[in-house]
């Protein structure tokens, strides 16, 4: 049997002792990782209790503690007056090599398999400096309702009639929250739904991907905008789908463009978000929303309505959705519930016919079986209760404040730079440069000024640049700082 002087404790074992972990554990813990991965091979004897707290610098009973856990996990063997020897199923291990005086890697850092590798799935990095920032248009969680919303799980979880809500599973969901939510969009959206005609998901992207999974097959012809939300165009390539674009004007999505394109081919799918366009904050006018559906009808393709921003308008009511108007079965409608309230209590929605809503239940019960049931109960009784209405009202006149302040400080500061059309909701407002900027080379000088712009709110090509700016998230303090740094920026920026 090997003896105890081969192995390099102090490079097998690592002692934090600013962890959580008690200290036996952890050297119980990094031990069987040493035999795990084969720097300990059956057979060989640790060190006795004095020599290893001796190696380790830790109280004698503190390695006793480790060795009896060690034995009652079946990793070792003590023998009375001889020693501990480690134990393995596989006698073959005491041929394998181990290299002398090796280190513990932590993991591995490459994989021992081929797999294949996405190349459209490719996300936007992330601000990692924790810069002031810009995005392309999310809430501000510095005005959500914590307390209210808190308060309420708080309640639902320790309500002794809600503990058989537990073990429910998503494939139903709650159905307390899908009446409340059906309620809730008929009537802010005048649609005409029941809750079974919803399934609720983790986030409106969850949405879009179980309806691609459901309607797409590889090589079939989904239409989007020629600018359109960077996320549904990596879940369409990635399905396999042949993407086309169409125009986008003042008035929206340009439909005599797609009648062309369904003159020509067979048109599976058409994604657009009509409320405000992504990311150039247009409405689809009404008249285009009646060709839309008459195309529809005549030519067979299916409309995903992605209406990710509904709930902030400003200046007028928002047009109602196309799913509000359909009659044929014909328009998927997605969306997401509490994005204006805290992270952990927002979720998505879709609403369909009930057989496609079936069937959208059986992609659920694989990605999200449990679901948050509590989380639902909460959003159900905000609903109910009307404080869902009232945060909205409050928060959109904050928001409007935002757009407003932004819209001015955008005119005063760079009104011979950029030119926008103030849109009648969102949290964004989507600018062109006037004059031919490099965006890359804007983002690299902002970033220098301490001001973090994603890559995906830039647009450029050889017929446009242009960059959607989100103002919900920052107060009029920053809006201000922000668009001061653009300012420099393109200065910088047009220097050679």
């Amino acid at each position: 049997m090997s003896s105890p002087v081969e192995i390099p404790i102090q490079s097998l074992v690592q002692i934090d002792l600013a962890s959580k972990t008690p200290i036996y554990l952890q050297i119980a813990n990094q031990l069987i990782n040493a035999i795990q991965r084969q720097f300990l091979l059956h057979g060989n004897r640790l060190p006795g209790t004095r020599e290893m707290s001796k190696k380790l610098a830790v109280h004698r009973n503190t390695i006793v503690k480790a060795y009896d856990e060690l034995e009652a996990q079946g990793w070792i063997e003590k023998i009375p007056n001889i020693g501990c020897f480690i134990l393995t199923k596989s006698e073959k291990e005491k041929k394998r090599f181990r290299p002398k005086n090796a280190s513990l890697q932590l993991y591995a850092t490459q994989c021992g398999f081929e797999f294949e590798k996405s190349n459209v799935l490719d996300f936007p990095s992330e601000n990692e400096e924790n810069l002031l920032s810009i995005n392309d248009g999310i809430p501000d969680i510095r005005l959500t309702e914590v307390a209210l919303s808190s308060r309420l799980y708080s309640s639902n979880l320790n309500r002794k009639t809600n503990r058989s809500s537990f073990a429910q599973t998503s494939l139903n969901g709650n159905l307390y929250f899908r009446k409340n939510l059906s309620n809730f969009l008929n009537l802010s959206r005048g649609l005409h739904v029941s809750s079974n005609q919803i399934t609720v998901t983790r986030s409106l992207e969850m949405c879009i991907y179980i309806a691609t999974e459901i309607i797409l097959k590889p090589k079939d012809v989904v239409v989007v905008a020629a600018l359109s939300y960077y996320v549904p165009n990596m879940i369409f390539n990635q399905k396999g789908a042949n993407v086309l674009t169409v125009p986008v004007d003042e008035e929206g999505l340009d439909v005599d463009a797609l009648r062309i394109i369904c003159e020509r081919q067979k048109v599976r799918m058409l994604y657009l978000t009509p409320h405000h366009h992504y990311p150039t904050t247009v409405t689809l006018s009404a008249a285009r929303r009646i060709a839309l559906l008459e195309l529809a009808e005549k030519y067979g393709f299916v409309i995903l309505e992605d209406d990710f921003d509904y709930d902030f308008h400003f200046d007028r009511h928002p047009l109602l959705p196309l799913a509000s108007a359909d009659q044929l079965g014909r328009v998927i409608y997605i969306g997401s519930f509490g994005k204006s309230l805290a992270p952990g209590f927002r979720t998505g929605f879709l609403v369909a016919p009930e057989d496609f809503i079936l069937e959208t239940k059986k992609y659920l019960n694989i990605l999200d079986r449990q679901g948050d049931v509590l989380m639902e109960q909460v959003l159900g009784e905000l609903i109910e209760e009307g404080n869902i209405h009232r945060y909205l009202k409050k928060a959109n006149k904050i928001y409007q404040e935002r757009r407003d302040f932004l819209a001015k400080t955008l005119k005063k500061e760079l009104s011979n730079e950029v030119q926008f059309t103030l849109p009648s909701g969102g949290l964004a407002v989507w600018i062109e440069f006037k004059n031919n900027l490099n965006l890359m080379k804007l983002k690299q000088n902002a970033k220098a000024l301490k001001l973090f712009i994603p890559q995906h709110i830039l647009y450029q090509n050889q017929h446009i640049s242009a960059m959607r700016i989100g103002f919900g998230h920052t107060n009029l303090d920053e809006i201000q700082e922000i668009v001061a740094i653009l300012k420099q920026a393109i200065i910088l920026s047009k220097i050679k």
